[in-house]
């Protein structure tokens, strides 16, 4: 199933498989998530998805009911 994802703030919107790696679907879009540890320890990945805190490294796009979510990849000033 494919899901658009929309990623701000650079309103930037791509299609994703579901299941398929976020850090893949941001380095599709021409967008790059820091990472750290890649194993969602350090946080440093961190993004909201739909508002939810997640670690981009090990999220996959979920399904969703709309066809779309959101991404905010907003960069944290103390990193």
């Amino acid at each position: 199933m494919t899901i658009t994802v929309h990623f701000l703030p650079d309103d930037v919107r791509v299609a994703a498989e579901v299941g398929e790696p976020l850090l893949n679907v941001a380095q599709r879009a021409g967008l790059r998530i820091p990472t750290g540890c890649l194993m969602g320890s350090c946080h440093a990945c961190e993004v909201d998805l739909d508002g939810e805190p997640v670690c981009g490294c090990i999220t996959a796009i979920p399904d969703a009911a709309s066809g779309e979510i959101t991404v905010d990849c907003a960069s944290d000033p103390g990193w």
